[in-house]
């Protein structure tokens, strides 16, 4: 069936989520240089993938219904207005991040204040270097996929957050290598990229508080945001308690970014092309109808089956250790399991729940949906790993 080829052509691009977990297993070490760097991982991730979750939603959406073109230059004013809130809202998804990573580290870890202005300075450093490289390579994604009779909801969220999850985690480390081990000259780079990306933000704000569609967008993604920061840190929790479990696994970290990845393609899919279709009309707005929706959901689904066994395979070949092939990649066929039930569950109730209560799905669905995933996926993985243990 169409949707299932063309999800499983989406979702063929998370193998380059392998590449960005091999970039996590190859800088372990720098995990060691503070407490909260590994915890703050599944945070920038998450909070990359707010934002590019939310632009994708709108772009797919917009695209379809004619309120955005599939050009840059000459476009709509919606078009726009949706850009200038995508600046905000990095901005204050870096603070809010930071701020409940640096709450659950005073729990946890035992944090300093002066450990939140590091957490602070380093997350929104790396948002501003991906806000400036992945945005435009999102919305050049959205035109070219509309313009080649692809669908946007099904192909452009999990080729989207492939990408972004690859180079958010190369900017990420590249930003703690720059805090870490180049002194002050690395540190005063971060204070520059921290107060480019506060003082275009706020300037966007003071030039753009009139207008009621800007406003709507950063309101409603605002109370997002809030939710979706204390998600990611439960994530981030998480993420140790799996390094305590199989301590410098390598195999397991190779992985990890591409599984966290496709949970979050099935739940856009399956809450994109909902949207999309209470939008046009062809899909009632109710619980009930998810029956007349189980060909995207099935799609979703057993791609991300496929995908699974897939990583195993290439994990273990770039690790050495296909001994280990039956007991891992069983693990992540459970975790698989789990996760995409859970997340395609949420992503369908969240899409009926915003729609029907008169707020923009778009705004809502894919940026809750996916930083649950990300941690519905990292319970998942953590259970499936202490249930199937690995020689």
């Amino acid at each position: 069936m169409a949707e299932l080829k063309q999800a499983l052509v989406a979702y063929s691009f998370n193998i380059f989520g392998i590449v960005a977990g091999t970039t996590v297993a190859s800088q372990l070490g720098l995990f060691a240089l503070a407490p909260w760097a590994i915890a703050a991982y599944p945070a920038v991730v998450s909070a990359r993938g707010v934002i590019g979750g939310l632009l994708s939603g709108r772009l797919s959406t917009g695209l379809h219904v004619g309120t955005v073109k599939p050009r840059l230059f000459g476009n709509t004013r919606s078009f726009y207005l949706l850009i200038k809130a995508i600046v905000v809202l990095t901005m204050e998804a870096s603070v809010m991040m930071s701020m409940v990573a640096a709450l659950f580290g005073v729990f946890l870890w035992g944090l300093t204040a002066a450990d939140f202005f590091s957490i602070l300075g380093v997350i929104m450093a790396t948002m501003t270097i991906a806000l400036v490289v992945i945005s435009p390579l999102t919305f050049t994604v959205a035109s070219l996929s509309f313009r080649h009779g692809l669908d946007p909801d099904i192909v452009l969220y999990p080729v989207e957050s492939t990408v972004s999850d690859l180079l958010i985690t190369v900017c990420y480390f590249l930003v703690l290598n720059l805090f870490f081990r180049l002194g002050s000259l690395g540190q005063s780079v971060v204070i520059v990229l921290c107060l480019l990306l506060l003082s275009t933000a706020f300037y966007i704000l003071s030039k753009n508080a009139h207008e009621t569609e800007f406003v709507k967008t950063v309101r409603e993604s605002f109370l997002m945001l809030v939710l979706v920061a204390f998600i990611v840190n439960v994530t981030g929790s998480f993420l140790s308690e799996i390094r305590k479990v199989v301590g410098d696994r390598r195999e397991v970290y190779t992985v990890y970014p591409a599984l966290i990845d496709t949970i979050g393609d099935v739940g856009s899919v399956v809450g994109s092309t909902a949207t999309t279709k209470f939008a046009l009309g062809t899909l009632r707005s109710s619980f009930s109808a998810v029956r007349d929706h189980t060909n995207e959901i099935f799609s979703a689904w057993t791609a991300s089956l496929v995908m699974f066994v897939a990583y195993s395979i290439l994990s273990l070949a770039i690790q050495a250790r296909f001994q280990l092939f039956w007991e891992f990649t069983a693990s992540l066929i459970l975790a698989n399991l789990m996760a995409a039930a859970f997340i395609i569950t949420v992503s369908y109730v969240a899409a009926v729940f915003t729609y029907q209560k008169g707020l923009d799905p778009d705004n809502f669905v894919i940026p809750i949906e996916s930083s649950l995933a990300d941690s519905a996926t990292t319970v998942s993985l953590l259970i499936a790993l202490s249930l199937i243990r690995i020689g």
